[in-house]
């Protein structure tokens, strides 16, 4: 992955992958508000996928699980600009702007429509990332204030995303695991996410299920994968990311081992 800027905290940056595919599963610890320029990107979410293109403008939640898979388009790498909203930045930007009415935080990807004010944003913005030195702080600061005070501007529902700054509690285990087990990370990461330790996720997940976490995730990945390619006619190669699985031959052991046949024999 080519990345256009050198340091990897910047707040802006613009990307260019090189690469034919890239999958990420991602948990932000930031906002992040991103305008695509070529490619296309895949984002799902325990209930929803979604395909961006070039031109479209979104907002990714922080503490969410997302997978996200970036594809060229056009003979064109992917290429986005990204602005992490950080939330030492977005608690001074809200102590001297404050939100009259917060309502409810809804935990899912927003997509913006096009709009005056972003494109003229963005306009202004990726001539200065196009230079390979850092922005200095005092524009950095400026144009992301000038980001937030736009996407208020267009959007009165986005303080609930953005002046939210609670921490994950302790959730239902049970109704998290069955909505993300697809996803393709490590139980510390399940833990965290549930708002536990790694020995108080693998207790309670042992009480409920009473199998250990990771033989529970392959099996429920395996059946998914299964149903996939009975229902859905799909092949071996096109879903054994998608059920969470890194690559091919560990999906076709894990299956043939499950069930006693290949998956391309289902």
């Amino acid at each position: 992955m080519e990345k256009k800027l050198r340091n990897p905290a910047a707040e802006v940056v613009i990307t260019c992958l090189s690469e034919k595919y890239l999958k990420n599963e991602v948990m932000l610890d930031d906002h992040c508000f991103v305008r695509i320029i070529s490619g296309e990107i895949k984002i799902t979410q325990s209930d929803s996928s979604r395909i961006f293109q070039p031109g479209d403008t979104i907002l990714l939640p922080r503490r969410q699980l997302s997978t996200v898979v970036q594809y060229p388009k056009d003979d064109k790498p992917y290429q986005c600009v990204l602005i992490m909203l950080k939330t030492k930045r977005l608690r001074e930007y809200y102590a001297a702007n404050p939100v009259e009415k917060n309502t409810a935080h809804v935990p899912a990807v927003k997509a913006f429509d096009r709009h005056p004010l972003l494109e003229s944003y963005f306009a202004s913005l990726i001539p200065y990332l196009e230079f390979h030195e850092e922005l200095p702080e005092k524009l950095v600061t400026l144009k992301i204030e000038e980001a937030l005070t736009i996407l208020r501007t267009i959007d009165q529902g986005v303080d609930a995303f953005l002046s939210d700054f609670s921490e994950p509690g302790k959730i239902d285990l049970a109704d998290f695991m069955e909505q993300n087990y697809m996803h393709n990370m490590t139980l510390d990461k399940f833990s965290f996410l549930t708002g536990r330790s790694l020995t108080t996720f693998k207790r309670d997940f042992s009480r409920i299920y009473g199998a250990t976490p990771q033989r529970w995730l392959t099996e429920k990945r395996l059946k998914l994968a299964h149903y996939l390619l009975s229902a859905n006619q799909q092949k071996p190669v096109e879903i054994f990311r998608e059920v969470g699985f890194e690559n091919l031959s560990h999906f076709s052991y894990a299956f043939k081992k499950q069930f006693g046949y290949a998956p391309k024999e289902v």
